[in-house]
């Protein structure tokens, strides 16, 4: 899974999709999971790699990870060429 290549995002966490127009605004850590999703990191990694960098408990992390993860599937900003998700 990894972000569209056509999805146009910017240091400050405004994404664009060109195909719809439509637009939005991330913050700090919603910027850094597109970044590391964008660079081809499984979910795994990437929930590693936030434990280590914030206090927050797995269970939360978890839960909070996967229904951004979802949001970003919903709004069709992620290509899932797998055909499945890592869930834990």
């Amino acid at each position: 899974m990894r972000l569209k290549k056509n999805i146009a995002l910017s240091e400050t966490g405004f994404v664009f999709d060109p195909n719809t127009g439509d637009s939005f605004s991330l913050n700090r850590i919603g910027l850094e999971i597109v970044e590391k999703l964008r660079h081809d990191k499984t979910d795994q990694e990437i929930l590693n790699e936030l434990l280590e960098n914030y206090e927050i408990d797995k269970a939360s992390l978890d839960k909070y990870y996967f229904d951004f993860v979802s949001t970003l599937q919903y709004y069709q900003l992620i290509d899932d060429t797998t055909g499945h998700r890592e869930f834990l």
